[in-house]
């Protein structure tokens, strides 16, 4: 990015800045210009668009800790990773290198649990691979009559949810270790698991950029031949923990939209299995009910 006259117009910086990330191929360059701008700048993002109505001028040191953060977007180094924060369900998470950057799609399961918790008085509810904590925290957020439990393998991650559920203030029972040993000690009560483990079989090649370069690989790959063999693992504990009737929400890669629920069914603990499409049309998660004849 070639330098621009010190002083110069918000908006003049805006629209260099936005054209720098489209030829770049950010997917929302203007978005994201706008907010690496506010975030340079400490201001709120509404704050800026009224400057840059207003004809404001950017000072100088924010002009050049905004050119930084532009260059470093436009090398695809994911914008979160740049603010330091996420925002999912009403919650706004602190995020970086070494944790999944939670995504819109996975909004779908938040809305199946939320569903699948309705009418129910003092719910459990079990976030296995919770990464940052986001589903977890976004559950306690919409249901504080809930007992929320959470569990994260890595230890970076784990650092992450810590501090996330001390910022937010919410009460998760947050712990470390394996999905498929967690929650012994709620075994047979809890109402709905909801988990977004690692699915990606080994030979895929993440689309996006970011999520190529920089999402953990711990939280990508499923490992076996089709990557379903941690989320198989993560259903068999599920079925452990769920009551007769609860719910289990597993989000997946768009292509397991058949092979996981199959494969879930083949489980033997499941009485209904049905996948849900995201808000693009595409497979992404696989609602499945735990056989009231528990096995």
């Amino acid at each position: 990015m070639s330098p621009d006259p010190v002083g110069e117009r918000l908006d003049t910086l805006l629209r260099t800045a936005t054209a720098v990330l489209a030829g770049a191929g950010v997917p929302s360059p203007g978005v994201d210009a706008e907010i690496l701008l506010a975030h340079a700048a400490g201001r709120q993002l509404g704050d800026l668009r009224r400057a840059r109505v207003l004809g404001e001028d950017v000072p100088d040191a924010t002009r050049t800790a905004y050119l930084d953060l532009i260059e470093r977007r436009a090398r695809r180094v994911p914008l979160q990773h740049l603010t330091g924060v996420a925002h999912f369900g009403g919650v706004e998470l602190e995020v970086g290198p070494g944790v999944f950057v939670p995504r819109p799609e996975t909004e779908v399961m938040l809305g199946l649990a939320l569903e699948a918790l309705g009418g129910l008085d003092r719910p459990t509810v079990v976030d296995l691979c919770t990464g940052s904590g986001a589903v977890a925290l976004a559950l306690a957020l919409a249901r504080p009559d809930a007992r929320v439990g959470a569990v994260e393998l890595s230890d970076e991650a784990h650092g992450y949810a810590v501090r996330n559920v001390a910022r937010a203030g919410l009460p998760v029972d947050l712990r470390l270790g394996r999905a498929q040993d967690a929650f012994g000690d709620w075994a047979g009560e809890v109402d709905v698991v909801v988990t977004n483990p690692p699915y990606i079989p080994p030979d895929a090649v993440p689309v996006d950029v970011e999520v190529r370069e920089h999402d953990p690989e711990l939280a990508l790959y499923g490992g076996g031949p089709d990557g379903l063999q941690v989320p198989l693992e993560v259903g068999l504990r599920a079925a452990e923990l769920l009551r007769a009737g609860g719910v289990l929400l597993m989000e997946h890669a768009d292509v397991q939209g058949g092979s996981l629920p199959a494969a879930l069914a083949a489980q033997g603990r499941w009485a209904q299995v049905e996948d849900h499409r995201d808000l693009a049309g595409l497979p992404r998660v696989t609602r499945a009910v735990r056989d009231t004849a528990r096995t």
